[in-house]
């Protein structure tokens, strides 16, 4: 049987935005913008990030504005708390640990595209998961690249471009983040 463009997707394969999966990126975009134009003290600001999330834990917090693909990628934990403009492309699967403070126009890429340039004009791309691990804390501004695990109790430098694995407990920084401190 052939995969529909949706299966190929969530299992990292090639795939190609068709009318399933840009109804998706409609149907997320509507709930976004509700939850985005409701009030800091709105009793309905987690059931909706519930309707459209895979997960969102207990006591967790993101201000507006809030910008994914999909939503029903990403799987916050407890206690987690992003910042303004936390961006989540989320084509392949996102975790978020307990804990996790995630600073301002902090963005998290799975989005990712093939190398050669003959496949890529074909429109393809693939996704490959983030994992976020518990007590991390990603300084504003950092970029989170596909497939990029962080350790739990990390911490990502504000501004830094994480290309690689960073390991339970480590500091980083810069572009490309490097580790500067944590444990080794």
């Amino acid at each position: 049987m052939t995969k529909s463009e949706k299966q190929k997707m969530l299992a990292g394969e090639l795939y190609k935005v068709d009318e399933e999966l840009f109804a998706d990126i409609a149907a997320c975009a509507h709930w976004t913008a509700e939850f985005n134009s409701t009030a800091i003290d709105d009793p309905n600001r987690t059931a909706l990030l519930a309707k459209g999330l895979g997960a969102i834990g207990e006591n967790a917090f993101i201000r507006p504005v809030f910008s994914c693909d999909y939503g029903y990628n990403i799987f916050i934990g407890d206690n987690v708390a992003m910042n303004f403009n936390v961006t989540i492309l989320d084509v392949a699967r996102v975790d978020i640990g307990d804990g996790t403070q995630i600073g301002p126009h902090v963005q998290i890429y799975t989005a990712d595209h093939p190398r050669d340039p003959a496949v890529r004009a074909q429109g393809l791309e693939f996704g490959r998961p983030v994992r976020i691990g518990s007590h991390v804390w990603i300084g504003g501004g950092a970029i989170i690249l596909p497939g990029v695990t962080v350790g739990d109790g990390a911490v990502v430098g504000a501004g830094s471009v994480v290309t690689r694995d960073v390991p339970a407990g480590a500091i980083v920084a810069g572009n490309p983040a490097r580790q500067i401190g944590g444990h080794h």
